[in-house]
């Protein structure tokens, strides 16, 4: 999960594998693949960088099994 900040900066954790589109109108839309949409103050590269570090932490070579 991703933290991010809705318009009146209340927190939500986001499924990073559920955004399916970002787009920045100027306030950063987030759509989930359900259609529901996210109004965030997090910007669009704010947003991106999450996603990278989340997906580093899971999927990480420190994630990968050690092979004999």
């Amino acid at each position: 999960m991703i933290a991010l900040r809705r318009l009146n900066n209340q927190p939500i954790m986001v499924n990073p594998d559920l955004i399916e589109s970002l787009e920045a109108t100027p306030d950063t839309v987030v759509t989930l693949t359900s259609g529901n949409k996210l109004l965030v103050r997090d910007s669009m590269d704010e947003v991106r960088e999450k996603i990278i570090e989340f997906k580093r932490r899971i999927h990480g070579p420190s994630a990968q099994p050690a092979t004999p």
